[in-house]
């Protein structure tokens, strides 16, 4: 599961890769279609503006630094519940297997 400030981090990393893609000498061997496509996808990404805005909109989407506390708290009831719904999975699977299933 990702964390608000990973995906803040990652739309990020994504700009960067993209306008790398546009610069011949950091990307010598890109096929032109490539940085045509790049291109285009940049002319509407998110620029820092527009993501310190969703940033402060919607703090639980896009966050740009998480507290280490809270992160590690939050990485924790991630988890659990993720552990939570393997198990739910695992025993309906179970009960799928033995034909018990109300479908």
């Amino acid at each position: 599961m990702t964390l608000p400030d990973e995906r803040y981090r990652a739309v990020q990393q994504a700009r960067r890769l993209l306008e790398e893609l546009l610069d011949p000498k950091k990307t010598p061997r890109v096929p032109n279609i490539v940085r045509q496509r790049a291109r285009g996808a940049l002319r509407h990404y998110p620029s820092d503006w527009d993501m310190d805005r969703a940033a402060a909109e919607i703090p639980h989407v896009f966050t740009k630094h998480l507290d280490p506390l809270y992160k590690m708290v939050k990485r924790h009831d991630m988890q659990q519940r993720l552990e939570e719904d393997v198990e739910q999975a695992s025993k309906q699977w179970a009960l799928d297997s033995k034909g018990e299933c109300d479908l």
